[in-house]
């Protein structure tokens, strides 16, 4: 057996254990996701529900958040410029920091600035058009209505973003623990699964990474 087919068995092998059905979404390509990201403020009448939109989908993609967290979001908790990290409540009210980048700060102050109803610090981040803490539900109808827009399969869901983040972080090189502590999981096996990225770019990560593809 040649050296990339090892190479191509072991990284199967780690994606593949321990051995369950597969329960998350399949990732959007990397264009996928970002034709949902230019697109997702088209869809409102109202200029400010669009960036609303845009910037919770943006905190999926781009922060790896579920919908739930970036829902649960309050004033208080929003990112500021010069702000390196968002703090996040997960699962059984578990803080974790995770990276947010400049874009996203931006897309959540365009929406602040435009969203009509009060802004006290613990008020929702996110509001519906009744003034009410947004629903995951429209979020989740926003999403169904782009795919139509774009053509994209039905597994391209909110949830599907948070999946893309992951498998396109490890696409990139990223550290399978480091991601785990992004998507706040507290089993690498549950990361394993949502990382599915095939054997060429696992191949690509270790020739650029590995001590012994470098003699």
């Amino acid at each position: 057996m040649n050296r990339q087919q090892l190479i191509n068995n072991h990284a199967l092998d780690i994606l593949r254990t321990p051995k369950k059905p597969h329960t998350v979404p399949k990732a959007l390509t990397k264009e996928e996701a970002q034709q949902v990201m230019d697109q997702s403020s088209e869809l409102q009448d109202d200029t400010w529900v669009g960036l609303r939109d845009q910037a919770v989908l943006l905190l999926l993609y781009g922060c790896g958040l579920r919908i739930s967290e970036a829902l649960d979001l309050n004033q208080e908790d929003a990112p500021r410029k010069g702000q390196d990290f968002l703090r996040v409540k997960g699962k059984r009210n578990k803080e974790r920091l995770v990276p947010v980048l400049p874009i996203i700060i931006d897309a959540i102050e365009s929406y602040q600035a435009s969203c009509p109803f009060a802004k006290d610090q613990n008020a929702p981040l996110f509001f519906g058009v009744k003034g009410k803490r947004l629903s995951p539900r429209i979020i989740q109808l926003q999403t169904q209505k782009l795919r139509g827009l774009l053509g994209l399969p039905e597994s391209a869901t909110p949830h599907a973003l948070r999946h893309s983040f992951a498998t396109h972080l490890l696409s990139n090189g990223g550290d399978l623990r480091a991601i785990q502590e992004l998507l706040g999981h507290n089993s690498l096996s549950t990361t394993q699964r949502y990382t599915d990225v095939d054997a060429d770019e696992l191949l690509k990560v270790y020739d650029k990474a590995h001590p012994s593809a470098k003699k």
